[in-house]
């Protein structure tokens, strides 16, 4: 102790140099204390003398040193914070585990600030509780459906809870359901049971188009065989019409050529003649047919015939003269 003394005493000490660096430390202190930075998206609550004088916006900022100080600090951006797992009760008493993720946004630093100790704390406490009515009163069932409708809700509920915070929460989404393993179970066979449903119940509903297919295609096919069957039956009847007029056309045409011919000089005996021959032909066929023939007198006398025949044919010309 005494060594050190005497090497102080020994040491020389200029009073101005340490009043100098002393100087020096107070005002880089107070520079410390007055120049403030604050970054984008950020926004800092300072109090003087441990009241709140304002908030400062991203920038370069200077505060009167020892009065002025940053007393919180607050980002603009949008945060998430994951809201921890919780059991609920459904409408029809199944315990289920619920876990989210909130989204929300300071607006005002000042009201977050003063407004609410800790508004992460009290938004994820507000959607839980929130979250445990909206699911009491939904059944299991729905509870996995309508998830929009449950953070629409848990939205609502927050929203109307942070205004005083200065904190708006813009949505609430649903992470995980978990079920027990027994309910899980039963669902799993519900399932499987409602899938063998649809299939059979498709199976059947295409066995049903494929019997309609088939016959109303077997109709169809009916319908055209039928069509097809009159349409042929009337062209047919057409034909025989046209035949039987064409017939009729060409016979009377032939007579009344016939006629005009035994109208000619020697149109009578030649008109004979080749009644005489085709009566001769006949004649002849007969007797080859059989050896044994009753006929009538008068078909015996060919000349008897065919003046008989000549007279009629006289008769009809001098009718129509």
């Amino acid at each position: 102790m005494k060594d050190a003394i005497k090497l102080l005493e020994n040491f020389p000490v200029d009073i101005s140099t340490v009043l100098a660096l002393v100087i020096l430390a107070i005002v880089f202190v107070a520079l410390v204390k007055t120049a403030q930075i604050v970054p984008q998206r950020s926004a800092y609550v300072v109090e003087r003398l441990g009241r709140y004088q304002s908030t400062l916006d991203a920038g370069f900022h200077l505060l009167i040193p020892f009065i002025d100080r940053v007393a919180y600090k607050h980002t603009l951006k949008e945060q998430a914070t994951d809201v921890p797992q919780q059991a609920c009760v459904t409408k029809d008493n199944i315990q289920i585990h619920v876990d989210g993720v909130i989204y929300m946004q300071v607006i005002d630093a000042q009201l977050a600030s003063y407004g609410i100790e800790d508004y992460r704390y009290a938004a994820i406490q507000l959607a839980q509780t929130t979250l445990r009515s909206v699911i009491g009163k939904t059944d299991l069932d729905k509870s996995f459906e309508e998830r929009v409708m449950i953070n629409e809700k848990v939205v609502d509920a927050l929203a109307e809870a942070s205004a005083p915070w200065g904190v708006k929460v813009l949505r609430y989404e649903v992470a995980d359901i978990v079920l027990p393993e027994t309910i899980r179970g039963a669902l799993e066979k519900q399932m499987r049971a409602e899938r063998e449903r649809r299939a059979v119940v498709a199976e059947s509903e295409g066995a049903r188009e494929a019997k309609i297919n088939v016959s109303q295609g077997m109709k169809q096919e009916m319908i055209n065989v039928s069509e097809g069957n009159m349409h042929k039956q009337i062209n047919e009847a057409k034909g025989r019409a046209e035949e039987i007029r064409l017939l009729a056309e060409a016979t009377a045409s032939g007579i009344e050529s016939i006629a005009m011919a035994i109208n000619k000089p020697g149109g009578s005996d030649a008109v004979s003649l080749r009644i005489a021959e085709q009566y001769v032909g006949e004649f002849g066929k007969l007797a080859k047919a059989t050896n044994t023939m009753i006929l009538p007198a008068e078909l015996a006398d060919i000349g008897g015939v065919v003046a008989g025949l000549a007279k009629t044919l006289e008769k009809t010309r001098v009718g129509k003269v």
